[in-house]
């Protein structure tokens, strides 16, 4: 049976490049691209996929903010981040949001038709540095428990908005919800994290990897 794939990444190139290591395997077709988290959601919803290959970094949503969407509205479907960050903390965000397994770009080559196989099957992929990762992480959280989430999904997503560049009125619309509703989330935004302004709230999102520097 030939797996069904949707591709997002906010580059033509690399979308380009990563197409053609997939549908040169015979079980393996790409039937939709998307230049960014929110159209990846949409695709989904029309072109109904086995899996998506999201990037972590795209305009409107990112790959892991789209992740968590997606395993909401689609639950039999698998998802595979795609990303040049070798980053311990996007690592675990990538697992929390549903994915199945976390691949680097740099390696693409040799690790992407593995880990969609790898997908499909229901098992996990994850690239060697990772599997450090997950092991060092079990045993800090066995010694010291979870910190809680900040933030909510809802905040995260008005926090990316507000930091590249929108209004009020453009994000409400973006998301059908009211200027109103809107102001309220920023304001819980500045106060649960302790910050003045949009400047002081466009710096975290670079920090925290919803935006690109």
């Amino acid at each position: 049976m030939t797996v069904r794939i949707l591709l997002a990444d906010d580059h033509a190139l690399v979308r380009r490049g990563v197409r053609m290591i997939l549908d040169n395997e015979p079980d393996l077709e790409v039937v939709g691209e998307a230049g960014d988290g929110a159209e990846a959601i949409s695709l989904a919803k029309n072109e109904l996929p086995d899996l998506a290959i999201l990037d972590i970094a795209m305009p409107r949503l990112t790959g892991l903010q789209a992740a968590r969407e997606l395993s909401r509205l689609l639950p039999d479907l698998r998802i595979l981040i795609l990303t040049m960050y070798d980053n311990e903390q996007y690592f675990f965000e990538a697992l929390k949001a549903g994915a199945s397994g976390y691949v680097l770009k740099s390696v693409a080559d040799r690790d992407l038709v593995e880990a969609c196989r790898s997908a499909m099957r229901g098992e996990p992929f994850l690239y060697p540095g990772a599997v450090n990762s997950l092991i060092r992480n079990y045993l800090e959280r066995a010694k010291e428990g979870l910190p809680p989430r900040t933030i909510t999904d809802r905040e995260e997503e008005i926090l990316k908005l507000v930091a590249e560049g929108h209004s009020s009125r453009e994000i409400a619309d973006m998301l059908v919800i009211s200027v109103k509703t809107v102001e309220r989330h920023r304001a819980n935004l500045l106060q649960k994290l302790g910050l003045k302004d949009r400047l002081e709230l466009t710096r975290y999102a670079i920090r925290a990897g919803l935006i690109e520097p």
